[in-house]
């Protein structure tokens, strides 16, 4: 992983059932090591196992009663879901790829049956060639995009956020990128930021917003025909759509987007499970 900053500092160890189940099993058959990870598959470590219990780092620390598709992290002396509910239940979750996706709801923000989420996010990056330009990253969720807008090279990521529940996951996930450089965070809506940008100020769009039933707002005309206008000439923006109702209601979501995209000045294509689009 070596194109990844290290994790953050004071993260702690993060547990799923996979990595319980294996601890408690290799004490089970009285082992007195175990090689796993502690980091959601960043990197690979060393413990002393136990039936309750495991020691690292001079430390030890208690086993969870742990459940599939959640990531423990510790607080208040113990191992707690890495889960919020304010508005509504926002949970990381696990997958086999190592990074991890999260869910509000119960509704899956990222793809995970094919692909790895952070992989997934490397594909649609090169989509709009970062390199050396301004990228806005509209909803920046876990900040895969922007992880890789960073590695590709990007002069400058300008990243929003509006869920603080969502920054939180993102400060205990330790494939989100960190804050500093090339990168800057924003908790805000993008919507709000848009109106001090200047014409043609942005070489490159990642817009990646919750189901349009949840944020209606990001599909319109009026939100696509300010993208235009901070976004340079020829310039790129990919679009994720996913197809959500299309086999319940016939619904062709991407179509609609396509539509709107095109009203509000840019040509466009299906990419992957998105809209790539590009300013005229």
């Amino acid at each position: 992983m070596s194109d990844l900053a290290p994790p953050a500092a004071g993260i702690g160890p993060l547990l799923t059932l996979a990595v319980v189940e294996a601890i408690r099993g290799a004490a089970r058959a009285g082992h007195a090591s175990l090689e796993c990870s502690l980091d959601l598959d960043r990197s690979r470590t060393t413990v002393e196992p136990g039936a309750d219990t495991f020691r690292w780092n001079g430390r030890h620390w208690p086993l969870p009663v742990a459940k599939e598709r959640t990531v423990y992290h510790f607080a208040d002396d113990r191992f707690m879901p890495v889960s919020r509910f304010t508005n509504s239940l926002i949970k990381l979750v696990p997958t086999e790829w190592g990074a991890p996706t999260f869910e509000i709801d119960g509704i899956k923000m990222l793809p995970t049956a094919k692909v790895s989420p952070y992989e997934d996010a490397r594909a649609k990056v090169e989509l709009v060639a970062p390199k050396g330009r301004v990228v806005l990253d509209t909803c920046g969720g876990l900040g895969y995009f922007a992880a890789w807008c960073v590695v590709a090279g990007a002069r400058e990521v300008r990243s929003f956020e509006k869920s603080a529940d969502v920054i939180w996951l993102r400060s205990l996930n330790p494939w989100s990128p960190r804050e500093g450089g090339a990168l800057s965070l924003t908790h805000g809506d993008v919507r709000d930021a848009l109106a001090g940008l200047g014409d043609a100020s942005v070489g490159a769009i990642l817009h990646d917003p919750p189901r349009f039933g949840i944020a209606g707002e990001l599909y319109s005309l009026a939100f696509y025909s300010e993208l235009a206008r901070v976004l340079e000439r020829r310039g790129r923006l990919f679009h994720y759509t996913g197809s959500p109702n299309k086999l319940t209601t016939g619904r062709d979501v991407p179509a609609e987007v396509s539509k709107r995209l095109k009203a509000a000045g840019f040509d466009t294509e299906p990419k992957f499970d998105g809209v790539l689009a590009i300013r005229r």
